[in-house]
Parts: structure tokens; C-alpha cells; sequence
């Protein structure tokens, strides 16, 4: 079973540093290649913020968090992680990770629609 688990949200000031996690589990690894975080803010749609390919290592963001967050897989640990800096109000949602089955190809950031497995969801709030 595919498992996704995020922590790590929490409420900081505008300017400031979070940094999400999202614990998957090791079938995962087999049933996915493509990780992603996506957010979403009170009444509007889901959008992606930034995608990984765990097979190679590629990466893609959003325009809107360029610069400032950091996608990124511990294999060691079957983590994923959202570093951000330099938080805005903007910001402010929560933020998912998400899973692509393997047998879709890479394709940087994908429509949330494309991805199979999600996680609960945590909450950020930058003020």
C-alpha cells in the first residue's frame, strides 16, 4: 500500500524558512519514479508547486517559488522534503505531496489530476 504522510507545516512570518517532509512508504519506490508537492489555498484549485524524478534526479518549480524552495528525496530514509525560504503570505495554503504512477513518463510538473497517490495534506500560514 501507498502511503504518503507530510509534516512539518506550521505558521511563520513573511520572510521565513519551513521545512515540509513527507514520509512514503518503500512500495512506493517501486509504483512511483515522479514525487511532487502541490498546495492550495481557501477556494482555489490545486496547484504544483514543484516535482522530482527520483530516478534521475530532475527537477521542476512552479514560477511563483523559483529560487526559494528546494525539492528533495532522502532515499535513505523515504523522505521528501520542501525546503522554503523567504516565505510570502502568497505562500499560505496547504501542501500536499503526491505520487505519479511509474508508468507515466516524466514530464515535470503534471496536472494534479495525473497523480495516483496523495497525502493528508499540512497546513502553512505565513503572515
Amino acid at each position: 500500500q501507498v502511503q504518503l504522510v507530510e509534516s512539518g507545516g506550521g505558521s511563520v512570518q513573511a520572510g521565513g524558512s519551513l521545512r515540509l517532509s513527507c514520509a512514503v512508504t518503500s512500495t512506493m519506490t517501486y509504483r512511483s519514479n515522479a514525487l511532487a508537492w502541490f498546495r492550495q489555498a481557501p477556494g482555489q484549485e490545486r496547484e504544483g508547486v514543484a516535482a522530482v524524478f527520483t530516478s534521475g534526479g530532475l527537477t521542476k518549480y512552479a514560477d511563483s517559488v523559483k529560487g526559494r524552495f528546494t525539492i528533495s528525496k532522502d532515499n535513505a530514509k523515504n523522505t521528501l522534503y520542501l525546503q522554503m525560504i523567504s516565505l510570502k503570505p502568497e505562500d499560505t495554503g496547504v501542501y500536499f505531496c503526491a505520487a505519479a504512477d511509474r508508468s507515466i513518463p516524466w514530464a515535470g510538473l503534471r496536472p494534479a489530476a495525473e497523480y495516483a497517490y496523495w497525502g493528508q495534506g499540512t497546513q502553512v500560514t505565513v503572515s
